[in-house]
Order: C-alpha cells, then sequence, then structure tokens
C-alpha cells in the first residue's frame, strides 16, 4: 500500500513558536497604543512630519539622523529571521540532524511533494480518461505485448546472462522498499497502464497490469459497477495484487483479490504467450498469485465486476474488552448479509467494528462525504465513536467508502504531517493530500530509511480467526502498535502459495500494523522474527510487500511451495527469474 519513527507536533517546544509568539506581541502593543489614544503619539507623528521636512539630513532631538528609525523597521525582518535561523540551528544541534530529517520532514513534504503529487494525479487521470475515450488501449494493446516478446527473445539471443524483471522503477511500486535486483536483472519495459474492455453481459473487466484502483473505481462506480473486492488505497496496482496480494472490507464474502480474478495472459521465459483460466493452464492459474513476477510477465488479467450502488450503510459500534471485540467480530465477518465489515482497533481493549451494506437509498441528514478533501480523516472520524461511547449510522458514497483511508494513507500521514487533521489545513491544503507513496520513497535517504527500519512497521499478518484473541496478544506483547486494522476475508481451498490448512475454505483475518513499536526495546529484526514464528505457528502467512525477516528454510515453511517449484522447472524459469524469497526478503530490499 502501508514513514517513520518516534513522532510529534514540531511546533510544541519550539523556539521558532517561541520568536513568532514575541513578535506578535511587540506589533500588538503598537496597536494598542494607538487603540487606546496614546497621548505622545500626536507628538510624536508632528515630530515625525518635521523631521521628514528637513530632510535627510535632520536629526531628532537627541541629535540621531532621522533616516535611523526608518531603517531600524527595515531591519527588524531581516534580524527577526536571522534570530530565528540562529535559534532553528542550535535545536537542530541540540536534538540532532537525523531527529529533524523525521520530525520536520512535513516542511519538505507540504511544499514539495504534495504539489508533486497532485500533478502526476492530473496527468494520469487526464491521460486515462483520454485514452478510454479514443478507445485506443485495446489497439494498442497488442503491439506492446509483442514488444515484451521481442524483449525477451533478445535477452534469450544475448545469453540469458542475468534474471529478468520489469523494467518499472522501484521508488514507484507501494512497497515500501526499494529491489536492489533492479540494478544487476535484465529490465524489461512493460508499459500497460490501461483499461481494455467492460463487459457488463459476462460481468467481466479486462485491463492491463498497471491499472491503478483508483482507475478501476473512478470508470467503473460512473456506469454502476465495481469489483467485489477493491483494494483500499488509490495507487495499488492490478498487477501488484495479483503477484503480491490485495484485500478488503468485502473480503469475507469473496476472499482475497486473487479469487475474483478469472484470467491472467502472461509472456513466459521464452518470449510465449499464454492465457489460463481455471480450467485451462489451471496449475499456472492457481500459481501466479503471491508469486511477485517470477513465473512470467503479466500482461493483462480479466476480473469479475458486481452491480453497484450509491452509497454504502455504513455502522459503527464501539466494543470494550478483547474478548468481547473478538466474539462480535467474529459473528459480523460470518454474517453474509454483510457487504463489508472492518474494525480499527485503538488499544487491546477497545474498537470500533463497523458493518456495511450498499443501498441507494439516504436517510435525511445522515449522508457523510467523508472523502471530501475539508473532512477529518476516517480512523479519527471513527475514533469518536469510541470516544463517545456511543453507535452511529452513515451514509458514505461508494467510491467515498472504497478510499476512506486514502487521505491519511490509513494513519501514516499522521506521522509525517502531524496536523494534516487540523482543519485549517485541511480546508486550506486537504485537497492536495495525500502524497504519493512512491514520491515519499525517491525522496527517502539513506539515514531516513534506516531510522524508519528501526523505528517504524508496516506489516500484514493473515491469520485464521480461530486464532484472533491470541494473535492480538501476541503484536501487544511484540511491537505494540495501535491503531490496528482489523479485516477478515475467506480463504479458499485451492492450490498455490497460500491456502487452509484443511481440505475447506476457513475464515481469516488481516492484522495490519502500521506505525511507531512503543514496546519496550524494539529491534526490529528480532520483533519481527518472533511475530513471524507466531505466524508460522498457527499456519498463518505474511504479506509479502513488507519487511520480511525470515529466512528460505522458515519462509517455505510459511508458504507451500510444491505447484510454484513444479511450474518454475517446467516453464524453465530457473535461468529467467529469481525465486520468489530471493526477490523479497530482508536482504533483496533497501
Amino acid at each position: 500500500m502501508k514513514a517513520a519513527g518516534s513522532w510529534s507536533d514540531p511546533r510544541r517546544g519550539s523556539p521558532l513558536v517561541a520568536a513568532g509568539v514575541s513578535a506578535h506581541r511587540t506589533s500588538a502593543t503598537r496597536a494598542n497604543r494607538e487603540a487606546a489614544g496614546d497621548p505622545g503619539l500626536p507628538w510624536r507623528q508632528a515630530a515625525g512630519a518635521e523631521r521628514t521636512r528637513r530632510g535627510t539630513g535632520g536629526s531628532d532631538r537627541r541629535g540621531e539622523p532621522a533616516a535611523l528609525p526608518a531603517r531600524r523597521r527595515m531591519m527588524e525582518p531581516a534580524v527577526s529571521l536571522a534570530v530565528c535561523a540562529l535559534l532553528f540551528l542550535l535545536w537542530v544541534r541540540v536534538k540532532g540532524l537525523e531527529f529533524v530529517l523525521i520530525h520536520q520532514r512535513w516542511v519538505f513534504v507540504c511544499l514539495f511533494l504534495l504539489p508533486l503529487s497532485l500533478i502526476f494525479d492530473i496527468y494520469y487521470y487526464v491521460r486515462a480518461w483520454v485514452v478510454f475515450k479514443l478507445s485506443s488501449a485495446p489497439r494498442l494493446h497488442e503491439q506492446r505485448v509483442r514488444d515484451i516478446q521481442k524483449q525477451v527473445r533478445e535477452w534469450k539471443e544475448q545469453g540469458s546472462k542475468t534474471f529478468m524483471c520489469t523494467g518499472r522503477p522501484g521508488w514507484l511500486t507501494v512497497s515500501l522498499r526499494v529491489g536492489k535486483y533492479k540494478k544487476t536483472h535484465k529490465n524489461i519495459m512493460i508499459n500497460l497502464m490501461d483499461i481494455l474492455e467492460v463487459d457488463t453481459k459476462k460481468q467481466i473487466v479486462r485491463v492491463e497490469p498497471l491499472v491503478t484502483m483508483g482507475q478501476v473505481t473512478a470508470l467503473l462506480t460512473s456506469i454502476g459497477w465495481t469489483l467485489p473486492v477493491l483494494p483500499e488505497l488509490d495507487d495499488l496496482t492490478v498487477g501488484g495484487l495479483i503477484m503480491g496480494t490485495g484485500i478488503e472490507s468485502s473480503s469475507h464474502k469473496y476472499g482475497l483479490f486473487q479469487h475474483i480474478c478469472t484470467a491472467y495472459e502472461l509472456v513466459l521465459a521464452d518470449g510465449s504467450f499464454v492465457r489460463c483460466t481455471p480450467s485451462e493452464n489451471s496449475d499456472l492459474f492457481y500459481a501466479v498469485p503471491w508469486s511477485c513476477g517470477t513465473l512470467g510477465f503479466l500482461v493483462a488479467a480479466e476480473i469479475r465486476i458486481i452491480p453497484a450502488k450509491k452509497y454504502v450503510k455504513l455502522r459503527f459500534e464501539p466494543v470494550q474488552g478483547l474478548e468481547a471485540i473478538c466474539a462480535k467480530f467474529t459473528h459480523e465477518s460470518q454474517r453474509q448479509e454483510n457487504h463489508f465489515v472492518e474494525g480499527l482497533l485503538y488499544s487491546l481493549d477497545e474498537a470500533v467494528i463497523m458493518t456495511g451494506v450498499m443501498t441507494d437509498e439516504v436517510e435525511p441528514g445522515k449522508l457523510n462525504s467523508i472523502g471530501n478533501y475539508y473532512k477529518p480523516w476516517f480512523f479519527k472520524h471513527v475514533e469518536n465513536y469510541l470516544k463517545t461511547n456511543r453507535e452511529g449510522l452513515e451514509y458514505i458514497p461508494l467510491r467515498h467508502y472504497y478510499h476512506r483511508h486514502t487521505r491519511s494513507i490509513f494513519w501514516e500521514l499522521q506521522d509525517i504531517i502531524p496536523f494534516g487533521n487540523n482543519p485549517i489545513f485541511r480546508y486550506l491544503f486537504g485537497w492536495m493530500v495525500p502524497p504519493k507513496i512512491s514520491l515519499l520513497k525517491l525522496t527517502q535517504g539513506e539515514t531516513l530509511r534506516k531510522l524508519y527500519e528501526q523505528h517504524h512497521v508496516v506489516q500484514d499478518m493473515l491469520v485464521p480467526m480461530k486464532c484472533l484473541q491470541q494473535a492480538l496478544h501476541t503484536f501487544q506483547n511484540d511491537i505494540h502498535v495501535y491503531p490496528i486494522w482489523l479485516c477478515p476475508f475467506i480463504l479458499p481451498s485451492q492450490p498455490g502459495l497460500v491456502h487452509p490448512k484443511g481440505n475447506e475454505a476457513e475464515l481469516y483475518i488481516d492484522i495490519g500494523a502500521y506505525g511507531e513499536p512503543r514496546v519496550k526495546h524494539f529491534e526490529a529484526r528480532s520483533c519481527m522474527r518472533q511475530l513471524e514464528k507466531f505466524v508460522r505457528s498457527v499456519h498463518g502467512f505474511q504479506m509479502l510487500y513488507a519487511d520480511c525477516y525470515m529466512n528460505r528454510e522458515e519462509f517455505w515453511e510459511m508458504f507451500d511451495g510444491s505447484l510454484y517449484h513444479k511450474l518454475r522447472e517446467k516453464l524453465g524459469c530457473q535461468d529467467a527469474f529469481p525465486e520468489v524469497y530471493d526477490k523479497i526478503c530482508k536482504a533483496a530490499r533497501h
């Protein structure tokens, strides 16, 4: 999807603020004298006028040049700025450069990344609109696929000296890390970012791999359709959600993103093109999800669509006590009449559980367009129901609901822009939020990257619902990060890297932890290895976009590699693509 270490409000205790208050008081004193009718004011004004008549060579009654007060007034801003700069440098020296790089990153983000992100969004929106209106994508798609095949065949003719990977820059991905392999592998350029076809009769949308969830919702909701599972962040791509994974609050009904896909089109290691479905090349169809592009290059996918309604009728219910939270969440996740189920855990004993259904009707006074730029961040809005200990019912426009966590990047943006949810900031600058994750990565220096790694956690662990209470205790003990995102999903018993332990579908839950660990003496490697060990012990899975500290043996204990390795050998992938572990392990990313 999915920032930095120990954050605080940069204004609190800042000498810059103190200097600003002092200057404000000086100005206020002058204004108060005028308002109070200072008896000396007319005399001073008259004296000033007399000195003006005398010319610049005149002097006041103390013998000082008349121009000096004016010069002093002109110097005041420069002196104030110099004092502020000096105090700021002293503050940097006291706090340390690394502290300031993290805690004051909001300055760079607000001045540069927010406007740049807006320009990116406008460009890609206009481009997608023009391409769709001109229907040029289907005509160009086949030519682009042939170009990919040509690149692969040229790689083979040149001796297949290195592994292949996509040529998309690593900083453009939603993963917080950039793959080192991009610098050493043969980069195959894949410029496939368009929606190819919407077939409402077959209830299928055919898309290229770099199509984003923002593109999909903008188009489908405008014509009355939607994806059964539509993962949250705008910039998530179809290719990333297939080759990795994706989840949403409707997953308790429909499964993960891979489970709503009906066909994949790939270019294989020998340059050949293949289409796979559950009935045609089925082994490859089930092996592709979670494979991270190590079986072939995805060039298109067909995905189910369902009729959409205008709004989501969303109920908010605060729950106290861990046992009650787990029982309530499990119960709501098993109810198929709920279109959406989600939980936000604000502490080990406090949560708000949300359930929703799609509807075309709205009760008067209960519409909440939560996606408007001036609205409070969604997780803060939800927290109000917990603080006031009251239930609530709201009607949210469907697209607003799908991207309810986008503006605040769940709750990560509060660590980057601490005042981002302030009403003044929202009204003045909220229309530019959020900064693109890719740009945040691109401008992240080595020092900041290391500090993030040691002082920040971004993880999604998928565990059986029956282990929820045990899992939350483990998260509390190992990392202690709140809020925690709770999202249920049904995991079908199908071949591939990820499936339940038994032969039947099982209800799982995604536990998402994003933020600063508050556990004492947190050490990223040891704490995360402890958490990974627990997840393996309950037959759970770790999302592969996040930092993975497992060794190879532990990784294949978590994931079922039987079908995957069989196909790698059959399709000649061993000399063409690295193994999935070698792409996602900690050593492969920086």
